[in-house]
């Protein structure tokens, strides 16, 4: 259970010396129970009460990043079971399959496929993994397939191989990328824990089942593992779907630390058939997967998993904004249209990108209503008449040489329910 203010306020040095920005350490007790302030403010804590402060205020689940640099991937860290209760934090990483026994075409088509990537609502979307899995045994080809994703990918890797020394040989040319090793068994588990140890690299556990999974995990983190991540073996959507419910209410609503980490699903060996496999990954975008393997990307079927993420992991209570504004499409001058619209995302893009399609160079100005869509923000007060005529006054579009009988563009509902806005130049 989380601390409260009071039993964090023991732990702390009760000097009340201001420097972490309040007053005194209660206060500061009350902002980090609250998860208002950061432990590190404090620079007077002892570093036995640091190591208790860290421990009783981590994630039920396990923060685990794979990769390095910009393109490093951060999965796990979760706190509810449900969206809506607050939000899921770091969506899961997609990862294409490559094998050593593929033809050396294959693999660069591939590796290829991994940089595919789309622009939506203003941000890119792409995916983040790339998984070489040894179907050989041979250890020098399982490095040589893996120093080639390396060299013509920046994505994350995922080394897969059920025998040490192959992935051992791996390692030799991409521990510096902090790739995921795949996986740990009750067979290979001591050496497992060494090689992650000494690559400083985060490991999958792989079991026949949840109660087998719960102790290869506690006998990794005895070992010194803390970077790890969960398979519990199941290759039916039904059992694994029940699997990861089971995992994710284990570690937050029991705090039950053996399961309290990120969990990896393999689509790719549940079906042969690609639209089947792009359905079982959706559903485990939404329920509660870390990191997605898939056997290949397809943009038809990679695109909507991408934008299913992008919806299930944004916030619910902050919809994605654009800044209120004046905002300059195809160089518009004097005797350009003005346009309005709210600053909901996905309508910004929607507008504007109609505007460049048109070739009609126009400004655009965009209100804040707080996240809304057109007709939301309507139905709430946000984007009518009263609202929408002091704002396109004080918008500032009359400093770009606009006169006074400039048309302002709204939607047919808001302007038919908004007489004032017809009964004449508003600007």
């Amino acid at each position: 259970m989380p601390l409260t203010g009071i039993e964090i306020f023991k732990l702390l040095p009760k000097t009340n010396c201001g420097e972490c920005g309040v007053p005194t350490c209660l206060a500061f007790a009350m902002n980090l129970a609250a998860g208002k302030a950061e432990l590190s403010a404090c620079p007077y804590v002892s570093e036995e009460a640091r190591a208790k402060l860290e421990e009783a205020s981590a994630p039920p689940i396990k923060p685990v990043t794979i990769g390095v640099g910009d393109r490093a991937l951060k999965v796990g860290g979760e706190t509810v079971m449900f969206r809506h209760e607050k939000r899921f934090e770091n969506p899961p990483g997609f990862a294409i399959l490559i094998t050593n026994t593929m033809e050396e075409s294959e693999i660069d088509a591939r590796l290829e496929r991994s940089k595919l990537q789309y622009e939506r609502v203003g941000l890119t979307l792409r995916p983040e993994l790339v998984a070489v899995r040894d179907d050989s045994g041979d250890a020098k080809k399982f490095e040589a397939v893996v120093s080639k994703a390396k060299q013509n990918s920046d994505c994350g890797i995922i080394l897969m191989s059920s025998n040490p020394d192959v992935l051992a040989a791996g390692l030799k040319v991409c521990a510096d990328r902090k790739p995921l090793i795949y996986a740990a068994t009750g067979d290979n588990l001591d050496r497992m824990a060494e090689l992650a140890k000494e690559n400083s690299c985060p490991v999958a556990v792989k079991a026949a089942n949840l109660e087998e999974l719960t102790q290869l995990t506690t006998k990794l983190t005895e070992a010194g593992v803390k970077d790890i991540v969960l398979d519990p073996g199941s290759r039916t959507l039904r059992r694994a779907f029940e699997d990861q419910i089971f995992i994710r209410s284990a570690a937050l609503n029991k705090k039950f630390r053996p399961l309290g980490f990120p969990t990896i699903v393999l689509p790719c060996e549940m079906t042969d058939d690609p639209m089947k496999e792009a359905i079982i990954a959706s559903v485990f975008v939404a329920k509660y997967g870390g990191i997605i393997v898939l056997s290949d990307f397809q943009g038809h079927s990679l695109f909507p998993l991408l934008v299913e993420r992008l919806n299930i992991y944004t916030d619910p209570q902050r919809p994605l904004a654009t800044t209120e504004g004046i905002y300059e499409i195809g160089g518009p001058d004097e005797n350009s249209p003005v346009l309005i619209t709210s600053n909901f995302s996905l309508t910004y893009f929607i507008v504007s990108g109609e505007i460049e399609a048109s070739k009609v160079p126009s400004y655009l100005l965009v209100k804040d209503t707080e996240g809304l869509s057109v007709m939301t923000a309507w139905a709430a007060g946000k984007f009518v008449a009263d609202a929408i005529a002091p704002f396109v006054k004080k918008s500032g579009i009359r400093d770009k040489g606009k006169s006074v009988t400039s048309c302002v563009v709204l939607t047919t509902h808001v302007i038919s329910s908004s007489p004032a806005l017809r009964a004449g130049p508003i600007l």
